[in-house]
């Protein structure tokens, strides 16, 4: 079943912030404004890599208008941040180790005063050796850009003996891959409104991933207890995990502190390009060998990764693309290493697909190439090598099992697509324009969610009938484009038989929610569905339970419907919801925790629920442009029931057209250490034109019956399997192996020999 309106029936819906995006009403948090307010900026670094010898803010201070300028001096707690190693300075002490880096920020009456005031900001630097190609960052004589050196995070797995494996080999392949600083581009850049109360509690409007882990930092840098800090992290314009990390947060709470004043602050374009995150470049060297039937025998992989000047994200990242370069697939023996390397190039960090997109570029572009040498059909060489139901994952550790592998598999060999190029192995051009070639090519992953073995991965929500009436459905999540509320929304009416005007859904606030982890991972929508089924029980019960005691009639005659109560076997109401809530009774309310499920492993990361995904991708290049369309995509993705048919189809189509600006054009170019890339005049993204081509999405609901966890998570998987399947097409169309993303249309250009005959 292809997921459209019509296939979706009755479960098609408007979202609940629809109409308020639609029309432009809906105020984001970047949107916020206070009369009270001043206006923040951060000066930064010129250099990538310098020793600061002196800062002098005097002249800064005495400009009228401008109410506070912090160096590092002014920092009350620890003066660094980072989710899980907070080595990157909130201000800079004694040295600068990229463009992006903060050295003070000033708070002032208008933007105009405070870019005044950044410039009158005096500096001396000693300029120091730039490090800037992550294998030479390695070398014993390479400057050292933190204490313990320059390789930031290892990981290594190994299974057999490869160098024995590989003498075995029939067929060997070694390749060496290279993917691109990918932006995230959201379209509301970094900001916030920061308002101090007068009760010394502070508020933070800002868009973030995860709320109370900013507040956790914001209480370590403000040397504040962590109740003082109010997070409001949602609705947010987009964030592709660019959001999860800090970015303004210190430097607005900072200043909102020392002013007493509320603060705003509203990243440019080009600052967001400064200092923002970005997607990990990596270098991934491959030698894969088979067997004269087909069968993998040895698998060697090196990881190279340009993590930037600090962690971030990093180490999390190099142990993602570690797990999935080995994916899913079987192999005798195996060695992978990987290596995450400080530079002093930008930042770094969490990234929609979080270093499985370079991974599986990578992977199953040793597929296409060994499946090639062995003279087999693609697909059937993936079918003969691919895990089974029973089958452990990639780090050896028990994972919950389903046959997604298989079903996906299967879908794409049945495709119409796939039908279409076993039918012509050989590229297609029309006799008018010999120069348009066609091609088909398909990509296979298997992709874990949530934060891995080893990482507090916390889950849970509430219900809770309030006084007017309203079903409060409550949780530690935010809403920044993917549809959450919208699914939430669905998942009460679905499961509860409530209707859209009896729920009030409250994310987002750290004085209200509980802690329901991050909204990232792949995560949220399956963390909800087992929460709500957690509460079903409970909280029915206990409704149900009150409407007896107010109707005189036993609960198992009753049950929940759109407006109230009704009788199990009528259907007038007998009931509404805000006559149940009236009264003195105790207040109804139900909570649930619990942690995402992980597997019986001490693999540091390994994943234990994993979405099965494969997409066929028709392409057309011209070969006298080398420019690459592509025409058509179909993506099976086995993932459990489908929650959201309009959510499930957004997150495939959106996270596909951020893999087609990751393949064809997005690259964020720096030299020495400089960004070539400063706005979007010169930063290319997929528009409404590169996207024009057809885009069928089939989802395969099936579980094994004693599954017990549910839907897994669809919010990155859309992104990752792309890229290699516009390679191996490219390759079909060109006859030209893809090692070097995005694809640079220079590589597939030919001489236009047929118009040169006469």
């Amino acid at each position: 079943m292809l997921l459209n309106r019509s296939s979706s029936g009755g479960r098609w819906r408007i979202r609940p912030d629809g109409l308020a995006k639609v029309t432009g009403s809906l105020a984001y948090l970047t949107d916020m404004t206070h009369d009270q307010m001043l206006y923040g900026l951060v000066l930064r670094s010129e250099h990538p890599h310098a020793r600061i010898l002196s800062i002098h803010t005097d002249k800064a201070k005495q400009l009228p208008g401008v109410h506070a300028v912090l160096t590092y001096l002014d920092v009350p707690g620890l003066n660094a941040f980072g989710i899980a190693h907070p080595d990157q300075p909130v201000l800079c002490e004694d040295f600068v180790r990229y463009v992006g880096d903060a050295l003070a920020a000033v708070a002032a009456e208008s933007l105009a005063i405070a870019q005044h005031a950044l410039e009158l900001i005096e500096l001396e630097y000693e300029i120091l050796q730039i490090v800037d190609d992550p294998e030479k960052a390695l070398l014993h004589d390479a400057p050292k850009l933190h204490p313990q050196g320059n390789a930031m995070h290892r990981t290594s797995f190994s299974r057999g003996d490869p160098d024995e494996g590989f003498k075995q080999c029939a067929h060997i392949v070694e390749e060496t891959y290279v993917t691109p600083r990918q932006m995230h581009t959201y379209m509301e850049t970094e900001g916030g409104l920061f308002v101090p109360g007068n009760d010394g509690r502070l508020t933070v409007y800002s868009p973030t991933q995860h709320g109370f882990m900013d507040r956790m930092q914001l209480a370590r840098i403000l040397s504040k207890p962590q109740e003082d800090i109010r997070i409001v992290s949602s609705p947010i314009g987009g964030s592709f995990g660019g959001k999860d990390e800090l970015n303004v947060q210190p430097y607005g709470a900072l200043l909102a502190v020392k002013t007493g004043r509320p603060i705003k602050m509203h990243n440019s374009r080009q600052e967001s390009v400064r200092a923002g995150l970005k997607r990990h470049p990596m270098k991934i060297s491959m030698k894969t060998g088979v067997d004269e039937k087909g069968k993998l025998v040895a698998h060697q992989v090196n990881i190279l990764s340009d993590t930037g000047p600090y962690s971030t994200l990093g180490a999390e990242v190099l142990n993602f693309a570690t797990e999935h370069v080995i994916g899913p697939y079987k192999y005798g023996h195996l060695d992978v290493k990987g290596v995450s390397v400080f530079t002093n190039n930008g930042m770094s960090g969490e990234f929609r697909g979080f270093g499985g997109n370079q991974a599986i570029f990578a992977l199953e572009g040793q597929m296409d190439r060994l499946a090639e040498r062995l003279g087999m059909e693609p697909w059937a060489f993936r079918k003969l090598n691919m895990r089974k139901l029973e089958d452990p994952g990639p780090f050896d550790q028990p994972i919950a099992m389903t046959e997604g592998a298989e079903q996906v598999w299967r879908a794409i060999e049945k495709s119409d697509l796939w039908q279409e190029r076993s039918a012509s192995n050989e590229p297609e051009s029309t006799s008018s324009e010999p120069w348009i070639k066609t091609g088909i090519g398909a990509a296979f992953t298997m992709h874990g969610a949530g934060l891995g073995v080893g990482i507090p991965d916390p889950a849970g929500g509430r219900l809770a009938l309030a006084p007017d009436g309203k079903i409060e459905a409550v949780f530690g999540y935010e809403e920044f484009g993917q549809g959450l509320i919208a699914t939430l929304e669905q998942m009460l009416i679905e499961q509860y038989g409530f209707g859209p005007g009896d729920i009030r859904i409250i994310i987002g606030d750290t004085d209200i929610v509980p802690d329901s982890g991050s909204t990232t991972a792949s995560r949220a929508t399956a963390m909800m569905w087992k929460t709500l089924q957690r509460l079903k029980k409970p909280f029915t019960e206990q409704l149900l339970m009150r409407a007896e005691t107010l109707l005189n009639r036993s609960a198992e005659e009753l049950r929940l419907s759109e407006g109230g109560i009704k009788g199990v076997s009528h259907e007038s109401l007998l009931l509404t919801y805000e006559e149940l809530a009236k009264g003195n009774d105790p207040p109804i309310r139900c909570e649930t925790s619990f942690s995402f499920p992980i597997s019986s492993t001490d693999r540091v990361g390994a994943h234990f629920m994993y979405t099965y995904s494969a997409v066929a991708v028709k392409v057309e290049l011209n070969a006298l442009t080398g420019r690459v369309r592509v025409l058509q995509q179909y993506h099976a993705v086995a993932a459990g029931p489908v929650v959201n048919p309009q959510g499930y189809l957004g997150q495939i189509e959106g996270g596909s057209s951020m893999a087609l600006g990751f393949t064809l054009m997005e690259d964020a170019v720096m030299d020495r250490g400089h960004y070539i890339t400063r706005n979007l005049d010169t930063y290319l993204v997929p528009t409404i034109v590169d996207q024009q081509g057809q885009v069928e999405v089939e989802p395969i609901e099936h579980l094994p019956e004693n599954d017990e966890y549910g839907p897994r998570g669809i919010g990155e998987v859309g992104s990752v399997t792309l890229a290699p399947a516009i390679a191996a097409a490219v390759r079909q169309a060109s006859g030209k192996w893809v090692t070097k993303l995005p694809i640079e249309p220079s590589f597939l250009q030919e001489e236009p020999f047929f118009l040169m005959k006469e």
